[in-house]
């Protein structure tokens, strides 16, 4: 009996990583804070079920809370605006409680 070739669904981190080739970094502090990351081409949550960290992803733009922890997503372009408040709505430099924001620009994996 011949078998058939098998398919495959998901994405390689090799094919992810060409395709969306930079990556932003939130890193939580401790106290529940929003964000919104906006970019000129695509963005793509990483390693992490957008359901279960209240997440929302659309066309270039992501958006979401974080409080503790580490949330990354992949995204081609530039980066257009990133704005990060605390529970209170302040917002960096004001607030030392906002989460910090890596973006790292050609990142393999």
């Amino acid at each position: 009996m011949a078998r058939d070739k098998p398919v495959q669904n998901s994405t390689s981190s090799t094919q992810q990583a060409t395709k969306l080739p930079n990556l932003v970094t939130l890193v939580g502090r401790g106290i529940p804070s929003r964000f919104e990351i906006a970019v000129d081409g695509e963005i793509e949550m990483v390693d992490a079920n957008p359901l279960e960290t209240a997440t929302i992803v659309a066309g270039g733009v992501a958006e979401g809370t974080i409080d503790v922890g580490v949330q990354r997503f992949r995204f081609s372009g530039e980066m257009a605006n990133v704005h990060v408040a605390d529970w209170n709505g302040n917002t960096a430099p004001t607030s030392k409680s906002v989460p910090v924001v890596h973006v790292d620009y050609g990142i393999e994996r």
